[in-house]
C-alpha cells in the first residue's frame, strides 16, 4: 500500500558553533520522531526533503564543516521552499567563547576548524563568520551559555519540538553587566529601580527572599513598573500569539540580576503561569551561584 505523503512538513535546522549543544538539540527531536541526520551540507537540504516527503518532521544540523560558498546559499535555499508544503524552523545555538574554549579544554576535543595557522580563539571567531548566513535567519537564538544539558532538552521540547503549535512563553531575569540574552524577544530595564544591595541585610539575598520581596513591595516605583509592564504584555502577547507565534522570551534586567530582576521576573511568572500552558521561568545569574 503507497504511504501517503503529508500535506505539510516540518523541517528544523539546527546550527550553531562548535561546543554549543547541537547534538544535544538533535537527539531530543530524534527521540521525539523526527528524522534526524547530523552533518548535512547545506546543498543536500532541498534534495533530502524531496526524498523524505512521506516523512511529517525532519531534522537536520548543519554546521561551519560545509563548505563556505555553500553555508552563503542557505538563505536562497530556504526562500526557494514552498512554504504551502515545507515549514522551516532555523535554530542557533551558540554560547560566549570563554565558555567554548573551556568546554574543549575539558574535553581535550579539537575545533573541526583549528589548524597549525589558526589557534582555538581564532577558530571559534571564524566560525561565527561563516555561519553567519544561518545565524541571521535564525526563528529561536539560544544562548547555551549557563543552560545545563537538562535544562537545553527541556528547552528543545518545549520551543522546538511543539507539536501541538501551543504558545510558550519564558521570563527569564538577568544581569546587564554580563551581557543581554540573545534569545530575549522582550527586553525590560529595571536598573532604575531602588536597589535591595545597598541595604546591608539585604546584600546577600536574592529576590526570591521574604525580606528582599517585602522590602520591594514597599516601593511605588517598583509596583508601577511592574503594573505597566503587566499592562503592555496584556496587551501585545495576545497579538503575539495570534501572529502564530509560538515561543516569547521575556527578559528582565537589573545591575547584578540577583534582587529586582527576580523578584519582578517570577512575579510576572506567577501572573502569567495560568493564562498559557506552557509558562517557564529562568534566573540566569542565579544558577551561577548555586
Amino acid at each position: 500500500m503507497e504511504t501517503k505523503a503529508p500535506d505539510l512538513i516540518s523541517v528544523v535546522v539546527i546550527s550553531g558553533r562548535s561546543g554549543s549543544g547541537k547534538s544535544t538539540a538533535l537527539h531530543v527531536l530524534e527521540d521525539m520522531g523526527f528524522y534526524c541526520i547530523d552533518n548535512l551540507p547545506v546543498t543536500l537540504l532541498p534534495p533530502l526533503i524531496d526524498r523524505l516527503s512521506i516523512q511529517p518532521r525532519v531534522a537536520v544540523s548543519i554546521d561551519a564543516r560545509n563548505i563556505a560558498e555553500d553555508l552563503s546559499e542557505f538563505p536562497d535555499i530556504i526562500k526557494d521552499f514552498d512554504p504551502s508544503h515545507v515549514q522551516t524552523k532555523v535554530v542557533y545555538l551558540d554560547s560566549s567563547s570563554s565558555s567554548l574554549v573551556k568546554r574543549f579544554s575539558e574535553t581535550r576535543r579539537k575545533h573541526p576548524l583549528s589548524n597549525k595557522d589558526r589557534d582555538l580563539r581564532e577558530a571559534l571567531e571564524y566560525e561565527s563568520e561563516l555561519l553567519e548566513p544561518i545565524s541571521n535567519l535564525a526563528d529561536l537564538s539560544v544562548d547555551t551559555t549557563s543552560l545545563s544539558i537538562h535544562e537545553l532538552r527541556d528547552l528543545v521540547r518545549s520551543r522546538v519540538a511543539n507539536s501541538d503549535h501551543e504558545f510558550a512563553l519564558l521570563f527569564q531575569s538577568f544581569a546587564f553587566k554580563n551581557g543581554v540574552p540573545v534569545d530575549a524577544d522582550l527586553v525590560f530595564d529595571v536598573r532604575c529601580l531602588p536597589n535591595p544591595h545597598w541595604k546591608q541585610n539585604l546584600r546577600n539575598l536574592t529576590g526570591q527572599d521574604e525580606d528582599v520581596q517585602t522590602f520591594l513591595n514597599d516601593q511605588p516605583d517598583v509596583i508601577a513598573m511592574y503594573n505597566d509592564i503587566i499592562t503592555y504584555l496584556e496587551t501585545w502577547l495576545p497579538k503575539f500569539e495570534a501572529n502564530n507565534r509560538s515561543y516569547t522570551t521575556i527578559a528582565v534586567g537589573c545591575t547584578g540580576g540577583h534582587h529586582r530582576s527576580v523578584y519582578l521576573a517570577s512575579k510576572l511568572y506567577a501572573h502569567f503561569q495560568d493564562r498559557w500552558k506552557n509558562v517557564q521561568i529562568r534566573h540566569r545569574e542565579l544558577r551561577k551561584t548555586e
